[in-house]
């Protein structure tokens, strides 16, 4: 089964209920490629107007005209880092001077490499803090006052299963994005009474160029071969796969939705059961 068609079964399960975004505004980072575009898409199929960001502009605008063609929602695009907190206030800012609006916002940002604790440097933590913890931070800064004025607004992040089950060569991943699990916390227990909700979704090993990486650097460390490395992990997994973005995003649009407005400070798991605990 390929994405689009992930997406147009999550789109006919979820059309069975109302979402209530339709004609919101949906922030979505990183939406170039992997979960993040095809969280964008899913929320397009909802209604929901786009406002879109990440490095690479052609791949972002070609994202945008397939939300357009397909769903016929309006879009914004801008091409920057999302490590930059200037371009990231004057994204929204533009977004919602287009749109009047801010309803939901989607901090998402590529993992930080896969490196044994004693090879890091301190160049890669500060890259991985500004990338996947000060980033989702300033977003929330940025769209805080607009959820405010409107008295609605959801607030989701994307870290990783690893907050919750470290992953030995994910070490940067494992200590930044714990912080990001703070933060949601943090935030759920100040604004909600603003009608703002502030989850969490844990991805496990996806079917994403990020993943394939992954296994590419664990199957040379170990010197064997990637497909030796992709069915190890495949039984490892109680559903015997990588979950699709799409699988994923359809967990974002539910907790964007008006059906889960008593659904805050949460960290939902999509990781296909490889989390061990309670």
């Amino acid at each position: 089964m390929d994405g689009l068609q992930c997406i147009a079964i999550v789109s006919t399960i979820i059309g069975r209920m109302d979402t209530g975004l339709k004609g919101r505004l949906a922030i979505v980072a990183g939406s170039s490629s992997g979960i993040g575009k095809a969280t964008a898409l899913a929320l397009a199929a909802e209604g929901a107007n786009l406002a879109l960001c990440a490095r690479r502009q052609a791949e972002l605008d070609q994202v945008a005209a397939e939300a357009r063609s397909r769903f016929g929602v309006e879009t914004f695009t801008q091409g920057f880092d999302v490590g930059d907190p200037a371009a990231v206030f004057a994204f929204v800012t533009s977004a919602q001077a287009k749109f009047g609006r801010v309803d939901v916002c989607v901090p998402n940002a590529g993992g930080p490499p896969a490196k044994p604790f004693l090879d890091t440097t301190l160049e890669d933590w500060e890259r991985t803090w500004h990338l996947n913890l000060r980033s989702a931070i300033v977003f929330s800064q940025a769209v805080l006052p607009h959820m405010q004025k409107q008295h609605w607004g959801r607030i989701i992040t994307l870290t990783s299963y690893t907050v919750k089950q470290p992953v030995p060569e994910l070490v940067l991943s494992n200590t930044i994005r714990a912080g990001v699990m703070g933060l949601v916390r943090s935030l759920a227990g100040q604004f909600g009474r603003d009608g703002i909700t502030v989850n969490n979704v844990g991805p496990g090993f996806t079917s994403t160029d990020r993943s394939r990486n992954l296994l590419e650097t664990r199957a040379k460390n170990r010197n064997v071969s990637y497909e030796q490395v992709l069915g190890d992990l495949e039984r490892e997994i109680p559903i015997g796969r990588m979950a699709t973005p799409e699988e994923v995003a359809a967990t974002i649009v539910w907790l964007a939705s008006e059906s889960a407005a008593s659904i805050t400070g949460q960290t939902i798991l999509v990781d296909g059961g490889s989390y061990k605990g309670l």
